[in-house]
């Protein structure tokens, strides 16, 4: 294997510094961080300044937001651009996985009790 390429996760294998050691596990840890999917989907049509980060994300404090962007930089995913933050090549790919979770949230959330979607 040449010096410069990377191990592939498989499923099923361990992932090295992951707690469960599964890809997915490390993926949804990512993820199910405060406005780490606000972030991801805010930034899917286009790049976005923090100012426009933080008033789509109202209730993130600049701390939380400062931290989630440094993290979602750090493993690929986003990008700070002249435009403003972006998502990456791999983000993008991230997103149109995404996506169609979201459609399907979309049919979903209404067949649900009123207490269910209570924040």
């Amino acid at each position: 294997m040449p010096s410069d390429s990377k191990p592939v996760a498989r499923l099923g294998q361990p992932v090295r510094g992951s707690r469960s050691g599964q890809p997915i596990m490390v993926l949804f840890d990512l993820l199910s961080r405060r406005w780490a999917m606000g972030i991801l989907w805010n930034l899917a049509g286009t790049p976005r300044t923090f100012r426009d980060l933080q008033d789509r994300c109202g209730s993130a404090s600049p701390s939380v937001l400062n931290t989630r962007l440094k993290e979602l930089r750090s493993v690929g995913l986003i990008e700070n651009t002249a435009a403003g933050y972006a998502l990456t090549k791999t983000g993008r790919d991230l997103f149109a996985h995404l996506e169609p979770l979201g459609d399907w949230a979309m049919h979903w959330v209404p067949t649900l009790p009123p207490e269910a979607t209570e924040d």
